[in-house]
């Protein structure tokens, strides 16, 4: 048991991490089996600090226990975080049909896609400022802060939908923005509160942004045909920030976090398994949003499908990706995360070249829906575990930071070139190039996240 520091202040209790006690940088330390070694025992290290705990910080907070009543609170608050953040870019869809069909028929897909490829991309790039906000500042102002400019970006849109670039400032960059500060605590800080049940905590957690996607599509919908689209954007953008408000009471860190003096530490790069990382993602996200974006569009204008049918399309999706995401929480601690991570996106590419690539039945495109559902999630839930198990999760929101450095280059290359490969290589009714981008580059990912496991550990046969 270490000795109390010399001020009589309670030793802070840090899991899977110790203090090297220079500018507090901290030396991260497994708390589950090690991945390098299946048959290593859990460790937990404990630390003791002379330096007083910040005015918004409560000492007993970090003795309360792991896997805990505290922590689902925090998981709650992280799912509903993500029902309104990326829930909303999930549903994004609904949006770029109207627009395309009716609102903004002259102009072309490749620029309406901009609006919800910001809105992602933005929340990546703007993700490393929040992750050291959120080492730096209370999480629960960061977080009430970027509910409040999410729903005033969404009510600004709705007096701006006369231009297309009006809404990609204030619906895309803007939201974006808001966006990045309630992701990022709502991704990391459940990691603190976990060990025994981490990767279904953030599997929860990430469900939330396909509950999202899965009511505020149909809803969306429902809003745009009998109020228009600007009172959708003003009812979406109320209840927005009156939701994320209540979550952002419990999104606290449970570990102590001193600030270093470099803001953002690029060392980890120099670590081959982070490379891999960082290139799966570019990959991975690249691929991910294509189905979501153009699988409604593909199925009106090729299979003479109705709006409501393109739309429920990504309803679909949505569903299927709820139940994907909770069960790869549930499955990764038998196959291994990296194994889990690996497998899902996978069969996410394989759904789209398989069955959406050749085919342009009622079945196959459905049976698309269901399948990416349930897989493309692997990735978005379980990227942050396997982060927290190779480097810990003491500065967990900074190394999520620089890695959606990667997925906002996967963003910005991705929903784009698809719709730009459906305009000019299609001509606007040919699909197949942008179906075989978003495949192949999903199934690149899948080999680089294969090139981490085996960095990870060399035996095959090994759950890592």
């Amino acid at each position: 048991m270490p000795p109390e520091s010399e001020n009589n202040d309670t030793p802070v209790s840090v899991n899977q991490s110790t203090i090297d006690g220079v500018n507090g940088a901290a030396v991260d330390r497994p708390s589950e089996k090690s991945v390098d070694n299946p048959n290593s025992t859990a460790q937990e290290a404990v630390a003791t600090s002379s330096i007083k705990p910040r005015w918004w910080e409560n000492k007993a907070l970090d003795e309360r226990p792991v896997d805990g009543a505290y922590g689902w609170a925090v998981v709650i608050s992280g799912s509903t975080m993500l029902m309104f953040s990326m829930g909303f870019v999930n549903s994004y869809g609904a949006y770029q049909t109207y627009y395309h069909l009716n609102q903004f028929p002259n102009e072309p897909v490749s620029t309406l896609s901009w609006i919800g490829t910001l809105q992602f991309a933005g929340m990546c790039i703007f993700g490393i400022p929040a992750g050291i906000m959120c080492e730096r500042l209370d999480t629960r102002l960061v977080t009430f802060v970027g509910g409040l400019i999410m729903g005033v970006s969404l009510v600004i849109a709705s007096f701006c939908d006369s231009a297309v670039w009006k809404l990609i400032l204030t619906q895309g960059i803007v939201f974006s923005i808001g966006a990045s500060m309630v992701f990022i605590p709502a991704t990391s800080i459940p990691s603190q509160w976990f060990t025994k049940y981490r990767a279904l905590a953030i599997g929860v957690v990430v469900a939330g942004s396909g509950i999202g996607g899965l009511w505020l599509t149909p809803a969306t919908r429902g809003m745009i045909e009998n109020l228009g689209t600007s009172w959708a954007l003003r009812i979406t953008g109320i209840i927005t920030f009156a939701a994320t408000s209540v979550s952002s009471l419990f999104m606290r860190n449970r570990l102590h976090v001193e600030g270093r003096e470099k803001i953002v530490d690029f060392s980890v790069f120099r670590d081959i398994r982070f490379i891999f990382v960082f290139i799966g993602a570019v990959c991975g996200v690249a691929g991910y949003f294509t189905p979501f974006f153009e699988l409604p569009t593909f199925a009106i204008q090729k299979m003479g499908k109705s709006e409501s049918f393109g739309n429920n399309l990504v309803t679909i999706i949505n569903a299927a990706s709820i139940l994907g995401r909770v069960g790869t929480g549930q499955l990764a601690p038998l196959m291994g995360t990296i194994n889990t991570m690996t497998g899902c996106t996978l069969i996410a590419s394989l759904s789209i070249l398989i069955l959406w690539l050749p085919f342009k039945t009622t079945g196959t495109v459905l049976a698309c829906a269901i399948i990416y559902g349930l897989f493309c999630g692997g990735l978005i839930s379980l990227l942050p575990v396997v982060i927290a198990d190779l480097w810990g999760v003491q500065r967990i929101s900074t190394i999520i930071g620089l890695v959606y450095i990667a997925s906002f280059t996967g963003g910005m290359v991705g929903a784009p070139a698809s719709g730009a490969l459906v305009d000019h290589i299609g001509h606007g009714s040919d699909f197949k190039p942008a179906i075989i981008f978003s495949g192949v580059f999903l199934l690149a990912a899948s080999v680089f996240f294969t090139f981490l496991r085996f960095a990870t550990n060399k035996n095959p046969l090994a759950r890592v």
